[in-house]
């Protein structure tokens, strides 16, 4: 791809620091507008980052062997127009930043012509085998464009919900599970674009722009009771899920920016 003098710039690799790769919205992946679940840029974003991570040297047996394990800790996303069914786009991913245990990157979807579609600031954290985070080696750094700064891990700061906040009490499913037997980051946010929809704000699910900001606190786990709520705050709507017995694992907002 990147030695087609007709592709656009913005859709060329640029190892180490950047790659970009080609995606198709499939059927499944759908609503029933025919657009794109907003989830599935979640889970573009997670692959593209392991095929990042893997053609710079560091595959998942990489991590097996020492114990290691990249966690999403927080995500900011900006869809900017719509995405269809069947939809060819180009996702693109970098590393912008790292902190002692954590890394920011940077990745955007694009339509065939480089037309902007979404843009996405993830917050990474490094874990060990125990669950616990732990420092990033320093191998990792030279992949970063040189005088990169660090940076703040996004975070969503929310007020206790109001008694009018719609509340849903839902169990987690086995399809909602990643391989390590936790809830999926990407189905955090179907969760929160479910209470909205109960909450009458499917037509907010359609707006462009949009700007969802998502805090991950803990995870849930399969069969887990989880109890969720929504409601309008600061000219968008916020979201907390929770235990049963009130310790939260996720945080969102979603509203439209500018």
């Amino acid at each position: 791809m990147s030695e087609q003098a007709d592709v656009p710039a913005v859709l060329r690799d640029e190892l180490p620091y950047r790659i970009v790769r080609p995606f198709r919205v499939r059927f499944e992946e759908s609503t029933a507008s025919e657009t794109i679940r907003t989830a599935v840029y979640l889970a573009w974003v997670a692959d593209i980052a392991w095929q990042h991570s893997t053609a710079l040297g560091f595959g998942r047996e990489w991590y097996s062997e020492r114990g290691l394990f990249w966690l999403v800790r927080s995500v900011r996303l900006d869809v900017c127009a719509p995405i269809h069914t069947y939809d060819g786009v180009f996702v693109s991913t970098r590393v912008v930043g790292y902190r002692r245990i954590g890394a920011r990157r940077e990745s955007e979807v694009r339509d065939p012509s480089g037309e902007l579609l979404a843009r996405l600031e993830i917050d990474w954290v490094m874990v060990n085998d125990r669950g616990a985070p732990t420092r990033v080696p320093e191998d990792f750094h030279k992949f970063v464009v040189e005088g990169a700064a660090s940076f703040e891990m996004l975070k969503v700061a929310l007020p206790a919900a109001p008694p009018d906040a719609v509340e849903r009490r839902f169990h987690v499913h086995r399809r909602d599970l990643d391989p390590l037997d936790h809830v999926n980051n990407s189905v955090y946010l179907d969760y929160f674009e479910e209470a909205l929809e109960a909450a009458g704000q499917g037509e907010l699910l359609r707006t462009v722009p949009r700007r969802y900001v998502l805090d991950f606190a803990s995870s849930a786990e399969r069969d887990e009771p989880l109890v969720g709520r929504a409601w309008s705050h600061e000219s968008g709507w916020a979201y907390r899920l929770s235990r049963e017995d009130g310790t939260e694992i996720f945080r969102a907002r979603l509203y439209r920016p500018g």
